[in-house]
């Protein structure tokens, strides 16, 4: 965990590079407890800020930074068994599902199969296997 911390935090002092190498450290605190939850935060003079809080199953926090084109970066996250969890607006998002796919899917959820079937084991067949020619038949055109 320790190292994630650091990663962040320089993560945070590398996208900032370019504004200020003179920022000066206006808060900083980290406070760890016995139990090994912990909480930190920081605030530096050129717009870098973050915050963090956890224990040894989950951490929560935020941090953000000025970009290159002056727009304020904001990034909180979750850390927990599934994961890391980061939110952003600067994050990509995925694209609109299509309307004739939910139009389909909400057909498939007012028309399921009746009681006691599924699709799986619908009345549809599947296709027959082609039945092997008997040996005698492969053989019939040299014997004779």
């Amino acid at each position: 965990m320790f190292k994630f911390i650091v990663a962040v935090a320089l993560f945070g002092l590398v996208a900032a590079n370019h504004l200020d190498k003179n920022a000066q450290v206006r808060s900083f605190q980290n406070d760890v407890q016995g139990d090994g939850s912990y909480h930190y935060s920081y605030d530096i003079s050129n717009g870098i800020s973050g915050q963090q809080s956890g224990n040894g199953d989950r951490a929560t926090g935020h941090s953000s930074h000025i970009s290159p084109e002056g727009q304020t970066i904001q990034l909180r996250y979750t850390a927990d068994e599934f994961g890391f969890h980061p939110e952003g607006d600067h994050l990509p998002t995925p694209p609109p599902i299509p309307d004739y796919i939910l139009r389909s899917l909400e057909y498939i959820r007012t028309h399921q199969a009746p009681e006691g079937r599924s699709l799986s084991s619908s009345s549809f067949s599947s296709p027959r296997k082609p039945q092997q020619p008997s040996r005698q038949a492969f053989l019939a055109p040299f014997l004779g």
